[in-house]
């Protein structure tokens, strides 16, 4: 049986992630400063710091300079707060990121007001958000920015095409629904709470997968010729998964993404390149 084509994350994010390096190297060549990323985690979720871990490999690869600020897990709100003013007065921060998820008793509504939106290279300040909506120039979440520039690698359009968006997530589900519909497709976004999901999935001609459950779209679930985008990223007893049932979807989908391999690469690569984007306009040099 014919298998869907690979959409690969890793040869494209190779190739960013290269570019970004040669830019900075000129920028330092040029006698100015390396941009500077500051990573927060909160408590010991040990998923994110390998992922914290990752991007201070890869900002370390480009050039950047690197901060990791580590907040136990009793923190309050008011020292997220307080850490995450810091660090937007602090000139040699280009960038901050939070890392997710941030503990249930952090008001997080009240702490990201105190980053800088300027600062925020993963799109999840309120004000990033709205101009987002509004169809505006800012910064978009790394992630479903990953996702939209594979699918221009790759010469996927969405113009025109249905597409259906699993999760409705602040810095996943929400702002990929966004930028399909800025690209001219229809979009439907799916959740724990959609009745009759399977009949809404098999109509898609693009389904992005960011439900947050391991293998949960399966083959059934998907029209042929679909392109899928798996957004998920699930340790299971089997290794890594996403949340598509690769095995059951591939032969019946065009495009696929594989996990690992697809949209990860990407994530990380777009976090770089939101933060060279912060420093340029930060520092007032010419994209």
């Amino acid at each position: 049986m014919e298998q869907a084509k690979v959409i690969d994350g890793r040869r494209p994010a190779a190739e960013l992630r290269a570019s970004i390096a040669a830019r900075v190297e000129g920028l330092l060549a040029e006698g100015g400063k390396a941009p500077g990323l500051a990573a927060v985690l909160i408590g010991d979720d040990p998923a994110s710091r390998v992922y914290a871990g990752q991007k201070e490999k890869a900002c370390r690869e480009v050039g950047f300079k690197f901060s990791f600020h580590d907040l136990p897990a009793e923190a309050g709100t008011g020292m997220l707060v307080d850490l995450l003013g810091g660090l937007s007065e602090d000139p040699d921060v280009h960038g901050i990121l939070v890392e997710f998820p941030v503990p249930g008793h952090i008001d997080w509504a009240t702490a990201v007001m105190a980053m800088s939106a300027e600062k925020d290279v993963d799109g999840v300040h309120p004000l990033n958000l709205g101009r987002l909506m509004m169809g505006l120039g800012t910064v978009v979440p790394c992630t479903p920015r990953g996702a939209m520039y594979l699918l221009k690698k790759y010469g996927i359009d969405p113009a025109g095409k249905r597409a259906v968006v699993l999760g409705r997530s602040n810095i996943v589900g929400k702002p990929m629904a966004l930028l399909l519909q800025a690209a001219d497709a229809t979009v439907t976004v799916c959740h724990s709470r959609t009745t009759g999901l399977q009949s809404i999935t098999r109509e898609a001609d693009i389904v992005v997968a960011a439900i947050g459950k391991p293998e949960y779209l399966k083959g059934p679930m998907v029209k042929p010729g679909c392109v899928v985008i798996d957004v998920g990223i699930n340790q299971t007893e089997r290794g890594l998964v996403g949340d598509v049932d690769h095995h059951g979807v591939s032969p019946v989908a065009s495009w696929i993404t594989p996990v690992p391999g697809g949209v990860g690469p990407m994530t990380t690569a777009m976090f770089l390149l939101n933060t060279l984007e912060r420093y340029l306009a930060l520092e007032g040099i010419q994209m």
